[in-house]
C-alpha cells in the first residue's frame, strides 16, 4: 500500500533524488542528518529495519505513522520488542488523542513540563510542535509563567513526582483541588498525573537508549556539508562507518568479560536452590529490605558535573536546582511504602479506571507486558527462565523509591545486580540526563542490544508505577 511504501522510506531515510536535484537547482539548502541512526548507543545496522521485520511489526509501524504522521526514533528502538511497542503506542495514543478530561493542548503542555524536568529536549521539542498543531497558544512556550495559573500550579507536583515522590502528601493534592480559582477536578488531576509520570519515565528511556533527534527535528540536522574526513554516504545508508571499530572493541570486551553470563546464571540457580531449602523470616526479610534501601542511596548516579539545563528547556519548569538527592548522606530517611498496604493491582488500578475510564486497563497491560516479557534467552543461551532476574530489577527500582514487597527477599538483588549495573539503573531512573554511552556499555557486556533495550523498558515502567503509587495514594488519602 502507499502507506506501507511511505513508512519504508521514512525508516530507511531515503531521499527522492529528483526532489534533491530540483532543490539544488533552486538554491534551496538541503538539511543533512546529524548522528548515525535512531540511537547514539546502538549501531544503526542492529536496529530493526522495516524490510527485515515481521508483518506484525510492519503493521504497528504503519499504524503509528498513520496516527502521528511520523515514525519517531523511540518507536524504532522499541521495535526490538513489538509486543511491548504495540501496548505502549496504544496507551500513549489514548492519553494524548482520545476523549479525556483534559483538552489536547493541555496534554501536550503537561508533556513538555514533565520532559523538561529531566532536560529532555528531544521530548520537549516533539511536544512543542504537537502543542502548536492542536492550537496551543505560542505565548505559553515563552515560559511557565506565561501559561495559565492552573498549569503553573501543577509545577510543584511535577517537581516532587519527578525527583522525590515519597514527599508527596494529600496537602499537595488539596492545594490543586481546592484552589479558590483555577482548581483542578479529580478526573483532570488523574489525567495530569498519568501524563506527568508517563513523560518522566519516557525521558528515562530516551536518555537510557541514547535516542537521537529525527532529521526534521531541532538538533537532528545540519546544513553544513560533510567534511572530507567523514566516511561516505553509502556507509551511513548501510549502517557502516564505525562498525568495524565497534566490532573490534566488542570482541575485546567479550574476551575481557568471558563467563559473565554463566556466572549470573549460576547465581540464579543457587538462589533458586536456597529458596527451595529454606525461607527467611519476616523480620529477616524486613532487615534485608532496609539494608538494600540504604545501600541503594549510596550508589553514585554519575561522575559528571551537575547538569545545568539550557534556557530552552528550563523555562518550562520552576526551581531547576531541585533534583534527586542522596538524602541518606544528609541523615534523612525515606519512609517505607508497603505494597501490602497500597498496591497498583488492589488500589491504584481501580482509582484510575474510575476517574479516567479504560486508562487503568491500558496501564496495567503495559506494566504486565514489560514485567513478563521474555524470550527465555540470556545472551547466547536459550531456554533460560529469567523471571528471577526481571523481578530483581523491578524490585530494586521500587526499593530506591522506598517501596517494599513483603514476600520478596532483597538479599537476591546484590547477588544478581553488579555495581556497574546498579549505577546505570540509578542514573537512568533518578538522573537520566546524566546517562552516558560508557555507562550503557559497561553493564551486561555480553548481552544483545535488544536485551538492554528490554532492561530499559523494565526501568521505565517500574519508575512510572512507583511515581503513580505515591501520587494515587495521596489522592486516595485526600478522598477519604
Amino acid at each position: 500500500s502507499d502507506q506501507s511504501h511511505c513508512v519504508k522510506y521514512c525508516i530507511k531515510g531515503f531521499t527522492c533524488i529528483k526532489c534533491v536535484s530540483k532543490c539544488k537547482w533552486l538554491h534551496i539548502r538541503i538539511p543533512r542528518t546529524l548522528g548515525n541512526g535512531p540511537s547514539r548507543f546502538i549501531p544503526e545496522k542492529e536496529i530493526l529495519q522495516v524490510s527485515k521485520v515481521d508483518p506484525r511489526t510492519q503493521s504497528i509501524f504503519e499504524d503509528a505513522f498513520a496516527a502521528l504522521g511520523r515514525l519517531d526514533n523511540i518507536s524504532l528502538v522499541m521495535g526490538f520488542h513489538p509486543q511491548y511497542l504495540e501496548s505502549f503506542l496504544r496507551t500513549q495514543h489514548y492519553l494524548l488523542q482520545m476523549d479525556g478530561p483534559l483538552s489536547l493542548h493541555y496534554r501536550h503542555y503537561i508533556g513538555i513540563m514533565a520532559a523538561a524536568r529531566h532536560q529532555c529536549s528531544y521530548l520537549v521539542n516533539l511536544h512543542v510542535n504537537d502543542f502548536l498543531q492542536v492550537g496551543g497558544d505560542s505565548k505559553w512556550l515563552n515560559g511557565l509563567d506565561g501559561a495559565p495559573q492552573k498549569l503553573q500550579a501543577l509545577g510543584e507536583l511535577n517537581k516532587i513526582l519527578a525527583h522525590r515522590p515519597w514527599l508527596l502528601t494529600k496537602a499537595h493534592i488539596e492545594h490543586l483541588l481546592k484552589a479558590e480559582e483555577h482548581s483542578w477536578s479529580l478526573a483532570e488531576l488523574i489525567h495530569a498525573v498519568v501524563l506527568l509520570t508517563h513523560y518522566h519515565s519516557l525521558a528515562s528511556f530516551t536518555f537510557g537508549c541514547g535516542i537521537t533527534p529525527e532529521i526534521h527535528s531541532n538538533g537532528g540536522h545540519t546544513f553544513r556539508p560533510p567534511s572530507l574526513s567523514q566516511y561516505c554516504v553509502c556507509d551511513i545508508a548501510n549502517g557502516n562507518g564505525h562498525g568495524h571499530l565497534e566490532e573490534r572493541r566488542g570482541n575485546h570486551q567479550v574476551s575481557e568479560v568471558s563467563g559473565e553470563v554463566e556466572v549470573l546464571m549460576e547465581r540464579m540457580k543457587q538462589l533458586q536452590e536456597c529458596r527451595d531449602e529454606e525461607e527467611a523470616s519476616q523480620e529477616e526479610m524486613a532487615t534485608r529490605f532496609e539494608r538494600e534501601k540504604t545501600e541503594s542511596m549510596l550508589v553514585a548516579t554519575a561522575e559528571d558535573e551537575e547538569c545545568v539545563p539550557s534556557r530552552d528547556v528550563s523555562r518550562h519548569f520552576e526551581d531547576p536546582s531541585y533534583g534527586y538527592k542522596d538524602f541518606s548522606r544528609r541523615g534523612e530517611h525515606v519512609p517505607t511504602f508497603r505494597v501490602q498496604d497500597y498496591s497498583w493491582e488492589d488500589h491504584g488500578y481501580s482509582l484510575v479506571n474510575r476517574l479516567y475510564p479504560d486508562v487503568g486497563q491500558l496501564l496495567d497491560e503495559k506494566f504486565q507486558m514489560a514485567y513478563n516479557l521474555t524470550y527465555n534467552t540470556m545472551a547466547m543461551h536459550k531456554d533460560v527462565d529469567t523471571t528471577m532476574l526481571r523481578r530483581a530489577i523491578w524490585n530494586y527500582i521500587h526499593c530506591m523509591f522506598g517501596i517494599r514487597y513483603d514476600d520478596y527477599d532483597y538479599g537476591e538483588i546484590n547477588q544478581l545486580l553488579d555495581r556497574s549495573f546498579k549505577v546505570y539503573i540509578k542514573t537512568m531512573v533518578c538522573s537520566p540526563e546524566k546517562t552516558t554511552k560508557r555507562m550503557y556499555e559497561s553493564f551486561w557486556r555480553q548481552f544483545q542490544h535488544s536485551e538492554k533495550v528490554h532492561v530499559n523498558l523494565l526501568l521505565m515502567e517500574a519508575r512510572m508505577q512507583a511515581e503513580l503509587l505515591y501520587a494515587l495514594r495521596a489522592i486516595t488519602r485526600y478522598m477519604t
